[in-house]
């Protein structure tokens, strides 16, 4: 499994009062990896990055490629420009053709990273400010469509009944990051840094966790499914009461988190000066440096 922290470095993605997306993705990707690592220690668990670094969308999917992922997720944080701060909930998107003006906005947003690379021009086949590219790199992963909707919506499912999130739904739009991952893969929006109860949720502790521990929870069913010998070849339960039921976007009540007294000095620890509780288990983990 490959976790991807959006942005990073000179690239600090979107952002609210205080908190920035590349330290939001950044521990909530490593939180992943050791819960991922922990529960299942045979797993290999790889992250694109483990500090505020920039890397390019290209090389975030090599290093899937590279190291034969049969997963990769990619974590972001979202934003609604303009006076829109009510706007909250999760998104968790797989590649395809844009079906709404907004999908294709996100997908502009996340995709605009690659202009801060230096010459861009060689490593992508398309103009990011053109929406007829981003429909083009849209058309790309059908082969693995099936997977990642299904993790797709096991990911929304468990945000919103464990995590306690609105889910905002499963969406398709044309992520460059996504496009050239040869494995299923999603692109997990966890919510609005610009909704200020949001963002106070996604820079603490125990919001992270609590992002962290439902997207293991949507791993641990697609695992267990996708090894079932009742899993057939097209993703499907021969028989479909096995299935946990999924929350789709029309059935979904919004939830409003509101904060305990429990947790009030919790969601005060800023994600930039969060720190990883087992040392040890996080070094099992596998960064890009470690390449041969």
């Amino acid at each position: 499994v490959v976790i991807d922290a959006g942005h990073g470095g000179h690239d600090p993605g979107c952002h609210g009062a205080s908190a920035h997306e590349k330290h939001v993705t950044l521990a909530i990707a490593k939180k992943l990896g050791e819960q991922l690592q922990q529960r299942f220690p045979n797993l290999k668990v790889v992250l694109t990055r483990d500090k505020d670094v920039f890397i390019p969308l290209y090389e975030r999917a090599d290093i899937a490629n590279k190291h034969n992922a049969d997963l990769f997720i990619s974590i972001h944080c979202n934003a609604m420009p303009g006076n829109n701060s009510g706007t909250y909930g999760t998104e968790t998107y797989v590649m395809g053709l844009h079906t709404a003006q907004y999908n294709l906005e996100v997908a502009k947003r996340e995709n605009a990273a690659i202009l801060l690379e230096d010459n861009y021009q060689k490593n992508y086949d398309y103009d990011p400010n053109s929406p007829e590219g981003h429909i083009m790199i849209s058309m790309f992963q059908n082969a693995y469509l099936k997977q990642s909707l299904q993790f797709a919506e096991l990911v929304e499912n468990k945000l919103n009944l464990q995590a306690k999130r609105k889910s905002r739904g499963v969406k398709q739009a044309g992520f460059v990051v996504l496009k050239a991952t040869a494995m299923p893969s999603v692109l997990v929006e966890v919510g609005f840094l610009t909704n200020p109860s949001e963002e106070q949720f996604l820079n603490g502790q125990y919001g992270q966790d609590q992002v962290a521990g439902a997207m293991l929870e949507a791993f641990t069913l697609y695992k267990n499914h996708a090894e079932s010998p009742d899993f057939n070849t097209e993703g499907q339960y021969e028989n479909s009461g096995q299935k946990e039921a999924v929350v789709t976007a029309n059935q979904v009540t919004p939830i409003a988190y509101s904060y305990g007294a429990s947790n009030q000095n919790n969601s005060n620890t800023s994600a930039a000066q969060n720190e990883n509780k087992n040392p040890e288990l996080m070094k099992r983990l596998e960064y890009p440096q470690r390449f041969g």
